[in-house]
């Protein structure tokens, strides 16, 4: 057995180089922190771009590059798409903010465990080994994708993927796909598949469509709006009154092409496809998943500090602080955790008010 490496005291560790992460390194770095040495970011990837990295090739931003930025420097444009920029261009601004701000992040290391001991925490990272007076949480949720428990689910003898597994529409060429999902990752994928495949798009609900020209400014733009109204009493519908799935140029292509018709979701899965409650049965080769992610939290598992849906109860002046570990922020994962903070745009905040805790 290897010696355990003796752990390194710094001020704080942030777990996961992704956009949460890089923006979280931006505020400790201009807090006067320095990079590397009073604060590390460990990233378990072997290379820049968060889970933008690892989704598939054709996903597109849903906002424009102006409004897709992390703090301190702005999203070069992207004119092509109607000006949605594509993963690939992400992963590159990404890439470019971690080295504009000199943030040395420490990859590839997974964080395993994350432990008390005595007035620290202890990341422990396999190889490296760090001694925390605060931790900050950026995993995401990525690396958590959530599969439904769906009737049938186990007989069927086909091909089962979930939005984390698609990477091209080429590879599931001539095939019958099901699609389940209703939300803008489904919508993204059924209309690249639906011109090579045979797609039947299925939903637990009719797909609600935003007007062609809502996009994400306005999504968040409302989600704002909706935290503030609720601050004061007063009701508000949040994004929840606009719709689901905002119309880039694939989807409504795809509309067009009359390949956004949706199917009421089928009641179970048979060997040889789906089947509904009426009897209605189709063949399908590959049926896609597109159902979510949960938190990636399992690092924090020794802490014993999870609650329902798999949360850890925040708080606090930032809405990042774990309730029952005040060393421990979380940022990043969705609302419960900042209005918007799992966007490019969203995050900012979050992490700003999660900063100043830390370092005021």
């Amino acid at each position: 057995m290897g010696s355990v490496p003796h752990p390194r005291q710094v001020d704080v560790v942030v777990i996961g180089g992704g956009q949460a992460g890089l923006a979280t390194g931006f505020y400790l770095r201009r807090a006067g922190l320095t990079p590397g040495e009073e604060f590390v970011i460990v990233d378990a990837a072997d290379r820049p771009g968060g889970a933008w990295s690892r989704m598939w090739d054709g996903l597109r931003l849903f906002s424009p590059s102006s409004f897709s930025s992390l703090p301190g420097w702005m999203m070069p444009p992207w004119s092509d798409d109607a000006g949605y920029p594509p993963r690939s261009h992400v992963v590159d601004y990404l890439a470019r903010y971690e080295q504009r701000y000199d943030l040395r992040v420490a990859r590839p290391h997974r964080v395993r465990a994350v432990t008390r001991a005595e007035e620290r925490l202890l990341v422990d990272a396999g190889d490296l080994t760090l001694a925390a007076r605060a931790v900050v949480s950026t995993t995401g949720t990525w690396d958590q994708p959530f599969w439904p428990s769906y009737p049938g689910i186990g007989e069927f003898r086909g091909r089962q993927l979930h939005t984390a597994d698609y990477r091209t529409p080429e590879e599931l060429a001539g095939q019958q796909v099901v699609v389940v999902g209703g939300g803008n990752s489904a919508a993204q994928l059924l209309a690249e598949l639906s011109t090579v495949a045979d797609t039947t798009w299925v939903t637990t609900r009719p797909p609600r469509f935003l007007a062609d020209d809502v996009d994400g400014r306005a999504l968040f733009a409302t989600a704002r709006a909706r935290i503030e109204a609720l601050g004061q009493g007063r009701e508000h519908t949040g994004v929840a009154g606009l719709g689901d799935i905002v119309m880039v140029p694939s989807v409504r292509e795809a509309r067009e092409r009359g390949a956004l018709q949706a199917e009421p979701m089928f009641s179970r899965l048979t060997p040889g496809g789906v089947a509904w409650a009426d009897g209605t049965t189709r063949h399908a080769d590959v049926v896609v998943w597109c159902t979510g992610f949960r938190p990636a939290l399992h690092h924090l598992r020794s802490l014993g500090l999870r609650g329902g849906r798999g949360r850890i109860a925040v708080g606090g002046p930032s809405a990042t602080q774990a309730a029952q570990e005040p060393r421990l922020f979380l940022v990043g994962y969705g609302d419960w955790t900042g209005p918007a903070s799992a966007t490019l745009a969203g995050v900012g905040p979050s992490v700003k008010a999660t900063v100043g805790l830390l370092t005021g």
